[in-house]
């Protein structure tokens, strides 16, 4: 699975919308929907950082490692 973006989770823990973060950070409310829906192909450290500072959060909160049920044991690692 990769990694999993988990932005509307901590925006439903701030009641905040796609629209309010967007403004908050700058950015255009069709890219932060882009990387909230989980289709973002990369994101920025600034953005990041900008996201974090907004909702309070560490990047932790938003991005989480999920590995595929077909990676071999210890892949998570470098070790394959």
């Amino acid at each position: 699975m990769g990694i999993v973006i988990n932005l509307d989770v901590e925006l439903a823990k701030k009641k905040m919308s796609v629209t309010d973060l967007a403004a908050a950070i700058g950015l255009a409310v069709a890219n932060v929907s882009i990387l909230k829906n989980g289709r973002a192909k990369a994101v920025r450290f600034s953005t990041l950082d900008a996201i974090c500072s907004v909702l309070g959060c560490q990047p932790g909160d938003i991005l989480t490692y999920v590995p595929d049920s077909g990676e071999p044991a210890g892949a998570e690692n470098g070790e394959a």
